[in-house]
């Protein structure tokens, strides 16, 4: 099955990747392998998150050339914690509805 993200705004495909291929569903979120993710409106921030097990984590908001922002629409853990190689520097984006993004099962 395809997993997607797509842009609030535009409509435009931010992610796309192959379930348990190059997306993995973890915690109720979706994780994509950086290759499948565009980065054009997208920008890794110096904001921090620090999860007790998989350690600290990077937002990553979304930003328009129109002008509009969402925060904290994705994050990625550049050095997780033991036990949590798996998500390392992967993108992780919520599998719910954001004020940024969409997500979509193909």
């Amino acid at each position: 099955m395809t997993l997607i993200i797509k842009e609030r705004p535009t409509g435009a495909i931010i992610a796309s990747g192959d379930e348990n291929r190059t997306v993995r569903e973890f915690e109720g979120n979706w994780y994509f392998a950086p290759e499948t993710v565009n980065m054009d409106h997208l920008t890794i921030t110096t904001r921090t998150y620090n999860c007790p097990y998989k350690g600290t984590c990077y937002w990553i908001d979304l930003e328009m050339p129109d002008g509009f922002r969402a925060q904290n629409v994705a994050w990625v853990y550049q050095q997780p914690k033991p036990g949590y190689e798996f998500i390392q520097n992967q993108i992780g984006f919520y599998a719910r509805s954001t004020a940024g993004t969409v997500p979509e099962r193909g």
